[in-house]
């Protein structure tokens, strides 16, 4: 029984390196990328990578169900270009699929770390990575999760052993550049739905509650603190940016014209 790898790129040669160094040995490893500019495709050459080529699209999930379609293999690792594979996951998972009734799915736990401190809020932050292609369905909405077809196995958190290690530990600035990127794309995905007044208030500090004190980011000192707080924030932007996009009324347009006919 063989494995892809599936990683989506662009401008991704901060981490690249060390990535595929954790992959090189599955059977394969495939780079989508969405023509980057930097040396991402000069270092996935270096490890004899597959490429192949999407376009641009601003969030990772139609490139990756392309990607995901292009593997060779129909068992299929899904992993960021920020991420490490420890080499206990790989043994972990050829285990899985040579046993007599392997799992269709398998969600693998993930440390995340915000200051050069790993965040125990987060932990483990399952992610829906490995799949078997013929049983999965990926929606390209941004954020969606697979839908597997069959029995879908969670490694038990206590085996951080077998987590992926997040290399992103982002900066403040970088936390605050994704979330006005993203929060842009969530607008799509919840424009049907109505937020009121006190959801703007309330879902934002639910949010900062969660994560500080339900989630436990108060135990990760300053770190904890600004990080909850920053999750709180995307929360905000998302229901601020849905309101703006159902807006009707044009009050500067409706000055102008007044002006105009005084």
């Amino acid at each position: 029984m063989k494995i892809s790898v599936v990683i989506n790129t662009y401008n991704a040669e901060k981490h690249l390196e060390r990535v595929l160094e954790s992959v090189k040995a599955f059977d394969e490893v495939l780079i989508c990328d969405m023509y980057s500019t930097d040396k991402t495709i000069e270092i996935a050459k270096k490890y004899n990578c597959t490429i192949v080529h999407h376009e641009k699209t601003g969030y990772v999930e139609p490139a990756r169900n392309f990607a995901i379609q292009a593997a060779k293999h129909d068992w299929v690792f899904v992993v960021d270009a920020d991420e490490f594979v420890p080499a206990k996951l790989r043994s972990y998972l050829y285990e899985q699929i040579k046993q007599d009734n392997p799992p269709s799915g398998i969600m693998i736990p993930r440390k995340n770390y915000f200051m050069n401190r790993f965040m125990r809020c987060t932990y483990p932050d399952y992610l829906h990575r490995f799949i078997k292609k013929a049983d999965t369905d990926w929606p390209v909405e941004i954020h969606s999760h697979p839908k597997i077809n069959g029995i879908v196995k969670k490694i038990p958190k206590k085996r951080k052993d077998l987590a992926f290690i997040h290399l992103a530990n982002e900066s403040i600035y970088d936390n605050i550049n994704k979330t006005n990127k993203y929060s842009d794309f969530e607008v799509e995905k919840r424009k049907k739905k109505k937020y009121g007044y006190c959801s703007l208030l309330n879902e934002t500090i639910f949010r900062f509650f969660k994560f500080y004190i339900i989630k436990g980011a108060i135990r990760d000192g300053k770190a904890g603190l600004i990080y909850a707080g920053l999750l709180s924030i995307y929360k905000y932007l998302t229901i601020a940016k849905v309101w703006e996009s159902k807006i009707k009324y044009n009050d500067l347009e409706k000055d102008l014209q007044d002006s105009q006919n005084r």
